[in-house]
């Protein structure tokens, strides 16, 4: 029996967007609050492993919040340049979320 399950089958929402033109912000949203609570129990978010995730280096992320009142996990990470700049791949930040659709869960958490 698979007692995993990946983030993108558990969230109702994974988006990225930016959040002025030197962060992009990630949201992490559940429709109730048992699978949110479940999520946080299996420490598949935290700061370190949202590091891991994206591979940055943890200085980089500037916020991380469990906001129970929404049942979303949001964090905050320092863009590599201002969005719309030269090399910048992403105007938007809405493409960086994608690593996080197949987070595996413990659903035994």
């Amino acid at each position: 029996m698979n007692t995993r399950k990946p983030l993108s089958e558990l969230a109702k929402t994974i988006r990225s967007k930016n959040a002025g033109t030197d962060k992009i912000t990630f949201d992490v949203i559940f429709r109730e609050r048992d699978t949110y609570e479940l999520v946080k129990r299996s420490k598949a978010l935290t700061p370190r492993s949202v590091c891991e995730i994206l591979n940055i280096d943890e200085s980089r992320l500037t916020d991380f919040v469990e906001y129970d009142p929404a049942y979303a996990i949001k964090f905050t990470i320092l863009r590599l340049r201002p969005s719309g700049s030269a090399g910048d791949a992403d105007i938007f930040g809405a493409q960086q979320y994608a690593p996080f659709l197949d987070v595996e869960v413990d659903m035994t958490a």
